[in-house]
């Protein structure tokens, strides 16, 4: 639809109204808070897109070309044409990749509704503008500073007329034309050239160091002479007493046009910094993956019986951590990433006690039953979508409050997207390449410049921290191996592989967006922010329409729930041939060790867990035997023929003749001493061995007294006891009331069902088709009543705008049965059951009982009103 079919709209709301219902639900998507809750009409649509709220939200989500694009409109006339645009971007001597990437900007700016007019009368959204303009409190990023009709807004008009003769022009009636006058001069190039070729040259150094900004100076009450020529002429001119600034017009001349220092219409490539070969990458990721799972089951098993207490104002304490570090032989900053991770997952929660402590939730003993490539899986989905970010742990919040892990404050809404937009980078890059930290950097702050500035200390942005913990962390998690992005990373973000293009499978998320990948990694790698191209070329000369607004690319959105199911199944599905096989052996040396090759399956690795200590971890897990370890084994209710019978069965080896004599041994003494409850006792058939503890000066304080030859008492409860006589190197075994030996087995400590965290939203989530196809229906539907034009009553004129009509209700009912007779339409004024307040277009077909039946035009369907809801009734004129 050419712009000559349309007249230029005279407000954002006329432009909105405008548009088809395809660059509407492209707005919407764009901005999802101008539809919470969704508007009544146009004009209500148009003002909720000019509050600064929205506003402020909008202008962070631009990347930095589009932004500028922004800034130049604020410096420009208002409104501005085209031209005067593409003046202030490309400059004087026009720079080509500036005028080709401009109405690719210009588009996405009026597609968020940011800009409107046709491209004779472009204006940005006022406030907006009042955002981006410049000030003396808020100087603009361009560095320009006010316009001439701006900084002598306060001058006497003597002073105005001597400036103006002084720069050569003839003196003028009155301060208006003085000033378009000298505007006009400061505007003429040639004018201008000879201007200031008459400069004293320190003049010329004063208006190169303010050219580029900030354009503000000081002057002395006396100022030199080459300061002075510059004042005379309104080259300078005074803001306040003792500061000076150099205008818009003059600065721009000297720029040569150009708004910005250095444009940006092209996002920096994210540059490879290795390459290896994709098996290679995929092979390290695997085994970083169960190294992950691995290490998440090691960290559980610690807490199985109730983790670390949980702090007052909540989190686990430095101490706790540090324990958890050791227990895990990671750092501390590693040992928070998997404490949160596994609280994201749902693996552990608060038990709720009057005693609270950490501990494995329900959810976790169903996460071990599950295959590996899947446990991977729900981890690296959890990690993907949480808020939480574990890189704050040890940090200070706003109110220098320690951020603990699992505390409170550590949720960032925008991890998830800068996760999300990290990986999709990587996915970029041809498979195998691992890319270079600081172009993937420099790519984030080229996407959102106004995200996460930098704090008043100079520490790094956030977008920009969360990125190199997600390079990390991926790297941890086993996405990336070697710095890549792995084959099943790929399938997790629902990516095709690379070289699939739009031939992916079809069903996969990968199919759904692989055209916009290979469109992207054409460019030069990673999905771009932004519009992406026009189906025909544009530029000076063929300007993009009003109407068009190109498609944001699909990639950069994160998947939505139902697809991120599909793609982290197909994640699973290409891990779970990576992951090593589990082993049902081991090999036993002769110096009290065990050797798993490799991962051990689920019993045999519990059994050892209790049997032998691990000793070392890695490619290979060392386990050693120890007196302790086999005792162990044995109060959990091992016999010695039950351990001679499972080494032997699950080792490739003979069992060494040490570890059979270690077992023996424990298994001789095991038992012999028997502990109860009095307070305490001890028994033993060999009074001998008695009399052995009552001399030990090691018993004293279990203050030990014999009460018959075989039987010693203690003042110390039969823990302590147990604990004392296996200190001074006894093998006691406790027993019941009955005198049966009682089995020590771990209690596992679950707290009750917990759902895991949920994020923290980044503002309103982006609104599916289903609410967008509603949301735009009702919103035209309300426009159609709020604009539908109206025949004046007889008394006067038919309310306007968002007045209801008021009619008594003989004049509503007659109204209403003249209108079923004729078949017109008529405005109506409605109060619902809750007392809001509407407007309709009905057409009536039937009253009667106190209600009418009619076609609801708003709606779009028959509805049934009771006529004492009706405020009020007008027809509406023939055209």
């Amino acid at each position: 639809m050419s712009q000559a079919a349309h007249p230029a709209p005279r407000s954002l709301a006329e432009a909105l109204r405008a548009r088809d219902d395809v660059s509407l639900a492209a707005l919407l998507r764009s901005r999802p808070d101008l539809i919470t809750p969704v508007p009544s009409d146009l004009t209500q649509l148009a003002t909720r897109a000019g509050t600064r709220a929205s506003v402020l939200r909008a202008l962070e989500r631009l990347d930095r070309f589009a932004l500028q694009t922004a800034e130049a409109l604020a410096v420009a006339p208002d409104p501005a044409s085209y031209d005067t645009l593409l003046a202030l971007m490309a400059g004087d001597a026009g720079d080509e990749t500036v005028s080709a990437a401009l109405p690719h900007a210009l588009a996405g700016l009026r597609e968020q509704a940011l800009v409107w007019g046709d491209d004779e009368r472009l204006r940005l959204v006022r406030t907006a503008r009042e955002l981006l303009a410049p000030s003396p409190q808020h100087p603009s990023p361009t560095g320009l500073g006010p316009s001439v009709q701006e900084a002598t807004s306060g001058m006497s008009p003597g002073r105005i007329q001597e400036i103006v003769t002084a720069a050569g022009l003839p003196s003028t009636h009155d301060s208006v034309s003085a000033v378009t006058a000298l505007t006009a001069l400061f505007n003429h190039r040639k004018k201008m050239g000879r201007l200031l070729t008459g400069a004293p040259e320190p003049a010329r150094e004063v208006l190169a160091r303010l050219v580029w900004g900030p354009p503000y100076g000081q002057v002395t009450p006396e100022p030199a002479a080459h300061l002075r020529w510059l004042l005379d002429r309104g080259l300078l001119l005074p803001t306040a007493p003792g500061t000076v600034v150099l205008p818009r017009e003059v600065a721009l001349h000297l720029r040569q046009g150009r708004a910005h220092q250095v444009p940006e219409p092209l996002p920096p490539a994210v540059e490879p910094a290795a390459a290896h070969g994709p098996q290679v990458v995929d092979a390290t990721a695997a085994g970083q993956a169960y190294t992950a799972l691995a290490t998440v089951e090691e960290l559980l098993k610690d807490w199985d019986e109730g983790g670390p207490a949980v702090l007052r104002a909540g989190g686990l304490s430095v101490r706790d951590l540090k324990r958890t570090a050791v227990a895990l032989d990671v750092s501390e900053p590693v040992a928070a990433f998997w404490v949160e991770l596994a609280y994201a997952a749902g693996l552990i929660a608060s038990d709720g006690e009057a005693d609270e402590r950490y501990a494995a939730t329900p959810a976790y003993d169903e996460w071990l039953e599950r295959p590996p490539a899947e446990r991977w899986s729900q981890l690296a989905e959890a990690w993907l979508t949480a808020t939480r970010t574990a890189g704050l742990v040890g940090g200070r919040d706003a109110k220098d409050r320690a951020l603990a892990t699992l505390g409170p404050g550590l949720d960032r809404s925008a991890a998830p997207e800068v996760r999300h937009r990290v990986l999709t980078l990587l996915a970029g890059l041809p498979a195998g390449a691992a890319p270079d930290t600081e172009s993937v950097l420099a790519r984030l702050r080229w996407e959102r410049p106004l995200r996460g500035p930098r704090s008043r200390d100079g520490e790094e942005d956030l977008r920009s921290r969360l990125a190199r913990w997600t390079l990390s962390e991926a790297e941890l998690l086993g996405i990336t191996g070697r710095g890549a992005l792995s084959a099943h990373g790929r399938a997790l973000l629902g990516a095709p592989a690379p070289g699939t293009g739009s031939r992916a499978a079809s069903g996969t998320p990968g199919a759904i967006r692989s055209a916009a990948y290979a469109a992207d990694t054409s460019a030069g790698g990673g999905a771009t922010i932004g519009p992406t191209e026009p189906s025909e070329p544009t530029g000076p000369g063929d300007k993009l329409p009003v109407h068009h607004h190109p498609r944001p690319t699909p990639a950069l959105a994160p998947l939505s729930p139902a697809e991120q199911s599909v793609a982290t199944a197909a994640a699973a599905r290409l891990l779970a041939p990576l992951l090593p096989e589990p082993l049902d052996h081991v090999l036993l040396q002769a110096d009290l060790t065990a050797v798993a090759p490799g991962p051990l399956r689920r019993p045999l690795a519990d059994v050892l867990d209790v049997l032998a200590d691990v000793e070392s971890k890695g490619g290979a897990t060392v386990y050693r035997f120890t007196p302790a370890s086999v005792r162990r084994a044995l109060d959990a209710g091992r016999t010695a023929t039950d351990l001679h019978a499972f080494l032997a069965e699950h080792s490739r080896t003979p069992v060494p003749q040490p570890l059979a004599y270690l077992i023996d041994d424990v298994a001789r003494k095991h038992g012999h001493l028997r502990v109860g409850a009095a307070s305490a006792y001890v028994r033993c058939d060999d009074d001998t061995l008695l009399n052995e503890i009552l001399v030990d000066k090691r018993a004293a304080s279990l203050r030990l007294r014999r009460l018959a030859p075989t039987v010693l008492a203690a003042q110390s409860d039969p823990a302590t006891l147990l604990e004392g006589l296996r200190a001074m190197g006894y093998a006691p075994a406790a027993e019941s009331a009955e005198g049966d030996v009682l089995i020590a087995r771990a209690h596992a400590h679950r707290t009750p069902p917990r759902t895991a965290p949920e994020p923290v939203p980044d503002g309103p989530p982006p609104p599916d088709a289903t609410l967008l196809s509603a949301a735009i229906r009702a919103i035209r539907a309300g426009d159609l009543a709020a604009t539908a034009p109206r025949r004046p009553a007889g008394s006067g004129a038919a309310p306007s705008g968002g007045e209801l009509p008021r009619t008594s209700s003989a004049e509503t009912l007659a109204t209403m049965q003249a209108a079923v007779l004729t078949g017109e339409s008529l405005w109506i004024g409605y109060v619902n059951a809750e007392g809001a307040a509407s407007q309709r277009v009905i057409a009536p077909v039937k009253v009667e009982g106190g209600f009418v039946t009619a076609y609801d035009h708003t709606a779009d369907e028959v509805r049934t009103y009771p006529l004492h809801r009706i405020t009020g009734v007008a027809e509406l004129a023939e055209d």
